[in-house]
């Protein structure tokens, strides 16, 4: 387990951007051939804004990695957390670490973004996108980006967890972001089904309909017992949904500069999305 997880520790930048890749081009040809939906649109005119966002995603995760480095010193000098207070197997903590920042770095945090008016003004550039497909996971305000990486670290904090945690964690969310968001189509009965434990593609299509309620449900990530506990979860005909925000369908979602100006645009709206 030691040698598994020292792997992710100290694996090179350029690793962890070739995964980025990687699965994003996995997904991206996936959806040619077995598409959730035929959508209408220039698939490479689409990404290009969408893959500009991800370039400022980089740039973020670059300067968060030298915040983060100083924090895991800190925190292994001073063994603060709560994984400092019980002695439980390797594996037991991975598994622990991993659910509290699906819970806090993912879940909460995306609730966040859609009932504090700021914050959604801010998450609104993710959900105008009107062709959902894997390119759609990267598609996140700077701003947006800085509130969930500042989550994530609070709950590595929080938990006290060693810097290999957090990187595995780092690796599995890359892949459930393009999963989930990929215009492809699983078997219904194995979408649902496994919808019950895990994010599926299916299942956050519903978050990217365009109006209430469904634009309020579905928030997690990885794991989908949250949106089970807490009542957020839906999962619906498929063929009711339609992609974008109903306020926000008249801006651009393929011209950059018109997305990053979203949250200080007054000609969009600010009402926060109550159910």
């Amino acid at each position: 387990m030691d040698g598994f997880l020292n792997f992710f520790e100290n694996m090179p930048v350029w690793m962890k951007a070739g995964w980025v890749l990687f699965v994003l081009s996995a997904f991206w040809v996936l959806e040619g051939h077995y598409r959730l939906v035929n959508l209408k649109y220039e698939k490479w005119k689409h990404a290009k804004a969408n893959l500009i966002f991800l370039v400022f995603v980089m740039i973020i995760n670059a300067v968060f990695g030298i915040v983060t480095a100083g924090i895991f010193v800190w925190l292994s000098e001073s063994q603060f957390g709560l994984l400092h207070l019980f002695k439980a197997p390797v594996w037991v903590e991975l598994i622990i670490s991993i659910m509290v920042l699906d819970l806090i770095a993912q879940y909460w945090v995306h609730v966040l973004l859609h009932k504090i008016p700021v914050m959604w003004r801010l998450h609104i550039v993710h959900h105008s996108d009107k062709n959902v497909d894997a390119s759609t996971g990267t598609r996140h305000h700077p701003i947006d980006f800085i509130i969930r990486e500042t989550f994530a670290l609070a709950a590595v904090i929080l938990m006290g967890m060693p810097i290999s945690f957090y990187f595995f964690y780092r690796i599995l969310s890359i892949l459930f972001t393009y999963f989930t968001h990929a215009n492809i189509s699983l078997p219904p009965d194995l979408d649902k089904g496994f919808s019950y434990i895990i994010v599926t593609p299916n299942m956050h299509k519903f978050h990217h309909h365009f109006k209430m309620p469904w634009t309020n449900r579905n928030y997690g990530n990885m794991l989908s017992i949250w949106d089970h506990i807490f009542g957020t979860f839906v999962y619906d005909d498929l063929a009711k949904i339609q992609y974008g925000i109903d306020f926000a369908d008249h801006t651009d979602d393929e011209n950059i500069l018109v997305q990053l100006g979203i949250p200080f645009n007054k000609n969009v709206k600010s009402k926060v999305r109550q159910p």
